[in-house]
């Protein structure tokens, strides 16, 4: 049955990550028992490394025998997702990409695929995150002491920890209501979240991924992308947020028009969709709901289903977990 196989995948994402967390015990070994003399002369330098790629090739081997088809491709996702967690970079940007699955699979198992790990949704999300990369090493070999501001560092991990907190307990407040697609039709099952953190925010998921990227690249000190991530981001949600309130509007009514009347969007500059002066009655200030529904729905047909900005292709992720390994160690 469809409902068993969506529960038996999330359950296999959760053992894969817990695999995967296995990395991290030839680091700690090191940290923590380089005096021993056959850990100071198997596990560290280049020899660590090589145990931890062993691990990993091991590790890959056994989960392939035991997991075929679409459900190694479960695990493959996950694995690419979580590997060597020796950086707060790259715990953070691990642990934002599984925890979207697995967040999926629980409110939501009917929606879950692959694409739900939000990996290399795009040729601009690809960019980015190497952008960002390349950024951090160069600057990393030719200035040093900007990588070197730990307390800068700190204040973007804080960011990223606030930011994917609200954007998963947006996810779980919504349950099935949440979907990494805007959707242009109204199902049954649809209704108006308000409660929670939709009591604060209109777009609570957008607020929290907007401060999660940014937070990433204060966290790796890295300057020229801090500024790009933060216009490219705010561009793209101002565009997301009015195209999906087209859809609320013409979904839920004077609802939701009261409703984004009363709170605010989240987003610094973004008040959404601008309703037309003319679908007003100036003297009472209520809305002319058949004017605002006419001139909702001439806009809604020719506008496309649109990914989420963090959302895969229907390929297989781009990044394997040795890529991930060596970033790991520059990094």
């Amino acid at each position: 049955m469809a409902g068993s196989k969506l529960v038996l995948e999330g359950r296999i994402s959760v053992i894969s990550f817990l695999f995967g967390l296995g990395v991290i015990i030839i680091p700690l070994f090191v940290k923590f028992g380089s005096h021993v003399d056959w850990i100071f002369d198997y596990l560290t330098d280049v020899n660590g490394k090589i145990a931890i790629a062993l691990y990993i090739t091991v590790l890959n081997g056994f989960l392939l025998i035991i997991y075929k088809g679409p459900l190694y491709k479960v695990r493959v996702g996950h694995k690419q997702a979580i590997l060597l967690f020796n950086t707060r970079y790259l715990c953070s940007l691990a642990f934002f990409h599984y925890s979207e699955y697995l967040v999926t699979a629980i409110i939501n198992p009917r929606s879950l695929s692959l694409d739900s790990f939000l990996l290399n949704h795009s040729v601009e999300y690809t960019v980015a995150a190497i952008s960002s990369w390349m950024e951090f090493i160069l600057e990393k070999l030719l200035v040093p002491e900007l990588k070197q501001l730990n307390w800068l560092s700190f204040v973007g991990l804080i960011m990223v920890l606030c930011g994917e907190g609200l954007r998963k307990s947006a996810m779980l407040t919504a349950g099935s209501n949440f979907n990494h697609i805007v959707q242009n039709e109204k199902a049954q099952s649809h209704v108006l979240v308000t409660s929670g953190v939709y009591s604060f925010f209109r777009h609570p998921s957008y607020v929290g991924w907007f401060y999660w990227s940014i937070g990433t690249q204060i966290m790796l000190c890295n300057p020229l992308c801090l500024l790009a991530y933060t216009l490219a981001s705010w561009r793209f949600f101002k565009e997301r947020v009015e195209e999906e309130e087209i859809f609320l509007i013409h979904f839920f009514g004077e609802d939701y028009i009261e409703y984004k009347d009363r709170v605010p969007s989240g987003l610094p500059f973004i008040s959404g969709i601008r309703e037309n002066e003319g679908t007003r009655c100036r003297k009472t200030g209520q809305f002319n709901w058949s004017e605002t529904q006419r001139l909702t729905l001439s806009r809604v047909e020719p506008l496309p289903r649109r990914p989420d900005p963090c959302l895969q292709s229907q390929h297989s992720p781009a990044f394997s977990p040795f890529t991930l390994s060596f970033l790991s160690y520059i990094v």
